[in-house]
């Protein structure tokens, strides 16, 4: 039989705010429904890395921040013109709230500003996750002992990696209340830690 206490620290577990009830493999199969493209599918997988470090960083849920960060583009290949749109709706109907909310959230021109954690970190590591991935790119060491500066440096040259915003990667940093520095930092120490599975290591010798 279960108790009143029992009972009632079931209700509270499943009502805890800023939590997921979607598994990663769910979410997983969700983006391979929109989502072919081997780019945008690494983007997805290095800001659920980024996303999945920060949750843990900051003592939130990592497999909500995870999930976030796998789903935040996955309309974009499919739906350009509609993005966020589709995703978030979908994510809605299966009462992913927080999650929907993030991801309409994480750039800003769209209008709806950051109120959790969740929704700020997001803003901060997608544009700049995939600016540091770029830069990896061209580096002949890939992200291997990728420095802070070298990313700055980059930021500040218009025509490198041209679609990304430079204004979202400011506000991003302001959202979450960290350091620039730390942050470039912080993501480069993630996505080293996956330089294999993101294909950001090392170029072999020709």
């Amino acid at each position: 039989m279960i108790t009143d206490t029992v009972e009632y620290e079931i209700q509270i577990l499943y009502y805890r705010p800023n939590t997921t009830l979607m598994t990663r493999n769910e979410a997983r199969t969700i983006l391979h429904e929109f989502t072919d493209g081997e780019s945008l599918l690494r983007h997805a997988r290095s800001v659920e890395l980024v996303m999945e470090a920060y949750g843990n960083k900051l003592g939130e849920d990592s497999e909500q921040f995870a999930i976030a960060g796998m789903l935040h583009d996955a309309d974009y290949e499919r739906y350009p013109e509609e993005h966020p749109k589709i995703i978030v709706q979908k994510l809605r109907d299966l009462g992913e709230e927080e999650l929907a909310y993030a991801i309409s959230a994480h750039y800003t021109l769209w209008g709806n500003p950051c109120k959790a954690l969740l929704d700020k970190a997001l803003l901060a590591s997608d544009e700049l996750t995939g600016f540091i991935i770029a830069v990896a790119q061209v580096r002949p060491q890939g992200i291997v002992g990728m420095k802070p500066k070298s990313v700055t440096k980059k930021l500040k040259t218009a025509s490198f990696a041209a679609t990304v915003d430079r204004n979202e990667v400011r506000l991003g940093a302001e959202a979450l209340g960290v350091d620039l520095n730390e942050h470039i930092a912080f993501i480069i120490g993630v996505l080293e830690q996956h330089q294999e599975e993101l294909k950001i290591g090392p170029k072999a010798e020709t």
